[in-house]
């Protein structure tokens, strides 16, 4: 490193640029299917504003794909401001589109492409992508490569007025992506849903084969997401009849949303099975989200209360809402007029108002329903208190297990063969997608997996009565051999069956918010394993960059794995000292540990030669300061200290509050 620096040394990255630098911070790179999403997004973005009624979509066997809608057509005038045509400008600017201005007189009412780089990320990684309009008599064409314009705006030829529409042809630029082929199973099951939710809309697929016929798919709902509701279901055993309803918002009375946010919803259960699909402004969130939350919420509460309204509950029974959920099939369409995302692939709602819409959405009605249909009602509270009479006989047999001194090991661990306790490990991680990884990476003869489902509660509040009914937390004190104590207890350390427990959690906020809760879980109910040296975080990578090294005879491929964006400036000050070009580097970002292979996720966070796993340490003598400060900042009746301590301390820059 130089002791210099200076403006020569403050890289400024224009149009398309950072999209190539850091494609995997724009789009999904594991293939090509999200480049070609943003195109299908804004052709059903034309169909849910009533301005097309057909989407059709062709894959050539030579990697190229064509959307064409018969929508507004892309405008082609000039930009008042930068003067170029402004399909340009859609096309080559981050951060331009017609989905920003959501006042009367937009482009768009409700959408789901909302960032603004849309299109132009799926151009930056494009070797080809053409732009065919038809509108205002005319039939344009502008073409581009990588994101530079090769060919300006001309006209092909005129055309009635009546013809309208847009043709957008993708090329996959193929260093960019791990599979350079479109994955046609996911892109048929994303149009089919099209189909569903946008009722009246013909949405066809053609797929060229290798004797250059095409395999044509068309799909169309006209009663939407109730017919395809009913398909699901055709071979499974129904308890009650399908609930379908749609609600929006129709007057400004209520300030905290606009006319026209609201949902549509189809929901049945079953004796066996489940199924859900959610979506915001027909984007598929696969990880659900707000609008999620409300719904199941919504769902609930009138089930709780039609179970009291008619006294159904055995006296001392309570029913919670995963009693509920057992065997629910759904499917949840929400229009929202500015939804936020997480991250650019939209997976997830996070916008915090949907909850409240689709719960005071959802609740009142489904409460009606249910005292209209008091047959469907019955069958459905019944199976909601037989799970929660299951659900507590579960919680006793547990108990009693566990106070006989039977040895009891959950389902959800994959135990070690090792019998050496010093040697055995525990790895304790979030899903059985990042657990599937992790099994297969791990070395079965001294590391063990434990799987949790979703998040850990906050136990921090919790008496030792109420823990132990938690299965998750009752599994994990099964797993590691330890009952819950206090600093004073005098613990039988016997019993202990590994010399190391480690949090696995993913490298993202998300991961991080996992392992503040169950060190906390440690510090407050099984203090002794910190203080005794035996808990550990294990710290996966968040990215991983690919480097070719084209000037080099040895090592012309090499690839880091880098735990954070300060290590990622760290790399890249030293790419840039070896003179590495940037179409050299590639960079994927790890969305969570089930996306790493088992052989990624052994070489980065498993493997003891190589990966970095870091010990949590606390003197015993020095708990009773930490269990303080924790207490300030996980305890319910604190929240007014906690909002002082936010305000004084929130730039977090002193290195004690860190």
């Amino acid at each position: 490193m130089t002791n210099d620096y200076s403006g020569k040394d403050i890289q400024v990255l224009e149009g398309l640029e950072p999209v190539k630098l850091r494609p995997g911070m724009y789009t999904n790179t594991e293939n090509p299917n999200h480049i070609l999403d943003e195109v299908i997004d804004n052709a059903t973005d034309e169909a849910l504003g009533g301005y097309s009624n057909s989407i059709h979509v062709t894959v050539y066997k030579d990697g190229r794909a064509s959307v064409e809608d018969n929508g507004r057509g892309i405008p082609t005038d000039m930009h008042s401001e930068k003067k170029r045509p402004t399909v340009e400008v859609i096309f080559t600017m981050l951060h331009s589109g017609g989905k920003f201005n959501k006042t009367d007189g937009g482009a768009y009412a409700f959408s789901g492409g909302l960032h603004g780089v849309g299109v132009s990320v799926t151009n930056a990684l494009s070797e080809l992508l053409s732009v065919e309009v038809k509108r205002d008599g005319k039939h344009e064409i502008i073409e581009f490569s990588n994101g530079d314009l090769i060919t300006p705006l001309k006209k092909i030829k005129n055309i009635p007025k009546k013809e309208k529409g847009t043709k957008i042809t993708v090329t996959p630029n193929p260093v960019y992506f791990d599979e350079p082929k479109f994955d046609l199973k996911i892109l048929e099951n994303r149009l089919r849903s099209r189909a569903v939710l946008l009722p009246g809309v013909e949405v066809k697929l053609m797929i060229e084969q290798p004797d250059n016929t095409f395999k044509t798919f068309e799909w169309h709902y006209p009663d939407g997401i109730v017919n395809y509701l009913e398909n699901l279901v055709t071979n499974v055993e129904q308890i009650s009849k399908i609930y379908t309803k749609n609600k929006y918002i129709e007057s400004e009375e209520d300030d905290s949303f606009s006319i026209g946010e609201g949902a549509e919803w189809s929901i049945v259960w079953c004796e066996d099975g489940n199924h859900k699909e959610s979506y915001v402004n027909l984007i598929p969130t696969k990880l659900g989200g707000t609008h999620e939350s409300g719904f199941r919420n919504g769902i609930y509460e009138a089930i709780k209360s039609f179970c009291e309204q008619h006294s159904l509950l055995p006296r001392g029974l309570k029913i919670n809402s995963e009693d509920v959920w057992q065997h629910v099939w759904f499917i949840l369409s929400t229009k929202i007029l500015d939804p936020q995302f997480q991250g650019q692939t939209k997976e997830k709602l996070n916008s915090r108002t949907a909850v409240k819409l689709v719960s005071n959405l959802v609740k009142d009605d489904f409460e009606h329903w249910l005292n209209e249909n008091i047959d469907d009602a019955k069958s459905i509270a019944e199976m909601a208190i037989k799970q929660a009479n299951i659900r507590n006989k579960k919680s006793k047999k547990t108990a009693v297990k566990r106070n006989s001194g039977a040895t009891f090991l959950p389902g959800k661990l994959t135990d070690c063969q090792s019998t050496n306790t010093e040697e055995r490990e525990l790895f304790i991680v979030e899903g059985d997608s990042a657990g599937g990884s992790a099994k297969q990476g791990r070395a079965k003869e001294n590391q063990a997996i434990l799987s949790l489902r979703g998040k850990p509660v906050n136990t921090w509040e919790m008496d030792v009565e109420d823990l132990m009914t938690n299965k998750e937390i009752a599994d994990l004190s099964f797993a590691i051999g330890i009952d819950p104590h206090n600093i004073d207890d005098k613990v039988d350390f016997t019993k202990l069956r590994y010399n190391r427990v480690c949090i696995l959690s993913d490298a993202d906020k998300d991961g991080h918010h996992i392992q503040v809760l169950l060190i906390a879980l440690f510090l407050k109910h099984f203090p002794q394993l910190i203080t005794e040296g035996h808990l550990f975080v294990a710290q996966p990578p968040l990215y991983r960059v690919d480097v070719k090294y084209p000037n080099k005879k040895t090592n012309k491929e090499k690839s880091f794995y880098v735990l954070d964006s300060d290590e990622m400036s760290e790399l890249q000050k030293h790419l840039d000292k070896e003179k590495v070009k940037k179409e050299n580097i590639k960079v994927g970002r790890f969305k969570g540990l089930g996306e790493m292979n088992p052989e990624q996720l052994w070489e980065t966070t498993l493997d003891p030669s190589t990966r970095r796993l870091m010990p949590v340490l606390i003197e015993k003598d020095n708990i009773e300061e930490t269990l303080e400060m924790l207490d300030m900042l996980l305890a319910k009746k604190r929240s007014s200290e906690r909002r002082d301590w936010i305000s004084e301390k929130g730039d977090f820059s002193d290195e004690e509050v860190d």
